[in-house]
């Protein structure tokens, strides 16, 4: 039994001038099989150009991911104990800190380790299990372990795709299953594990379901996207009607099952077993470290952002105070919105980040600077300015709007400089020793966090209850309600 083509062939435009050559060079085997073959010819020669021409966005190259030595990934283990031990020193008795520390005993173990384990996995139904049990059947290798996944790409189920990839991470090596060209979803999730630096071949199973011309298509396709990283097999072969004519006129019908065909996969991964055995486990340990490493990190800013909210309140109010007793023109309100130099130094000392008083002059300079040219003021401003007139605030208290605008803009410098403190893994030196397009980002990110109508309605009334003596606001309430 033979399918025709389920999906389609990714090969792009047909590239006229190497099409061509390649008509040329196979002039004799294409006037033998036809117009067909022609058409195929034409479009694989077209997908080979283009190919080589935008491999870069289209292709993944090296997809059996960069192994480490045991020296790294020991590095690594430190570094993700250094963060640990900081939890540990800032807060005690955190809930995480034991599963923390067993998991990194855990780690260390894991440099020994001698089994190898595969993960199997692909969407639904494209002979993950098959592919299992002929391979524990034929690889020379024993101390393998394959584990088959839960089927990507499925709009129900117990798994999402994201943990599946994750789980995949946990392997040491993964064989990602497609029976026909790779659609989007699953090119997509292969750009994920090499992000990940994870070990992966592609194997195109279930082969013998195609036409001979149709599956070279795929086949050629397949290895233009991943160079180098493809394997065809048929772990399940479709049986094959044998039929027998007797002597006196009869005829036997009967299944005969095919052999597996997985004799260049198994080859591949004994090749692979031999060579990169041990380098496979380190980079599965260097994996699992830098997990763990981002899960302490997470719990160690949670216990810092805890400590430097309400520092940045503080400030907030400061500013605002000094802005509402000294209202200046909009533009100018950047002296006393941006976070002055005490606020660096008190945020800095909360994540490790040691500044002079000089150094954080030039940090709190740089920020106000960034704010300004990102039109950031003069949004904040117009955006508080609506508010208060809507509650018809801004009658009776003029320099109201560059108070809050004040308590605003300095909310935001902090929380940028609090996410961008998050992202270091070492202290800053000095205040020039800022990364001004990474913290030009982390502003523009938090200022549109922050700008939500519902928030800015709720941050302006906390601003009328600071600034204002409760005699006035009062008359406020009153005049909101006679306008009502």
């Amino acid at each position: 039994m033979v399918v025709k083509l389920q999906r389609p062939i990714l090969v792009g435009g047909l590239g006229l001038s190497f099409s061509l050559w390649m008509l040329q060079s196979w002039h004799d085997s294409i006037l033998q099989a036809g117009e067909f073959a022609l058409l195929s010819a034409m479009a694989v020669g077209g997908g080979l150009w283009l190919f080589q021409k935008n491999r870069s966005p289209g292709s993944l190259e090296q997809l059996d991911g960069k192994l480490v030595d045991r020296a790294t990934v020991e590095s690594a283990i430190a570094k993700a104990e250094v963060i640990i031990n900081q939890l540990a020193q800032e807060a005690e008795n955190h809930t995480a800190l034991e599963t923390l520390r067993g998991q990194i005993a855990q780690l260390l173990l894991e440099l020994d380790r001698q089994e190898i384990k595969f993960a199997v996995t692909g969407s639904k139904s494209v002979g993950k299990t098959a592919l299992i049990q002929v391979l524990a059947e034929n690889l020379q290798a024993k101390s393998v372990n394959f584990q088959e996944t839960a089927p990507l790409f499925r709009e129900t189920g117990e798994k999402s795709d994201a943990d599946v990839l994750l789980e995949i991470q946990k392997s040491d090596f993964a064989l990602f299953l497609t029976n026909g060209d790779l659609t989007d979803s699953e090119f997509q999730a292969l750009k994920q594990l090499k992000t990940a630096n994870q070990p992966t071949i592609l194997i195109f199973n279930k082969q013998d379901q195609y036409l001979a011309d149709e599956r070279a298509s795929i086949l050629l396709s397949l290895k233009q996207r991943m160079p180098g990283n493809v394997v065809a097999t048929a772990a399940s072969p479709i049986p094959i009607k044998v039929r027998k004519y007797e002597d006196d006129g009869s005829v036997q019908e009967w299944l005969e099952q095919p052999a597996s065909d997985i004799q260049q996969l198994t080859q591949r991964l004994d090749e692979v077993l031999v060579q990169q055995g041990q380098n496979l486990v380190w980079t599965t340990t260097y994996r699992k470290t830098q997990l763990l490493k981002a899960e302490a990190k997470n719990w160690l800013n949670g216990v810092r952002s805890d400590r430097a909210t309400p520092v940045i309140e503080q400030y907030q109010w400061i500013a605002a105070a000094a802005a509402f007793a000294n209202p200046v023109p909009a533009l100018d309100i950047l002296a006393t919105a941006a976070i002055n130099a005490q606020m660096v130094i008190d945020l800095g000392s909360i994540y490790q980040q040691k500044f002079s008083w000089e150094q954080a002059q030039t940090v709190a300079g740089t920020m106000g600077s960034l704010m300004l040219k990102l039109g950031l003021v003069e949004i904040s401003t117009k955006a508080v300015s609506t508010v208060l007139k809507s509650n018809a605030v801004t009658f009776v208290a003029g320099g109201l709007v560059q108070g809050v605008s004040a308590a605003y803009l300095t909310r935001v410098a902090g929380l940028s400089l609090v996410e961008y403190f998050q992202q270091q893994e070492i202290a800053l030196d000095s205040g020039n020793g800022l990364n001004l397009d990474k913290l030009r980002q982390t502003l523009q990110k938090v200022f549109q966090q922050n700008q939500q109508m519902a928030f800015l309605q709720g941050f302006v009334k906390r601003g009328v209850q600071r600034l204002l003596p409760e005699a006035q606001q009062g008359e406020l309430i009153g005049a909101e309600k006679a306008v009502g």
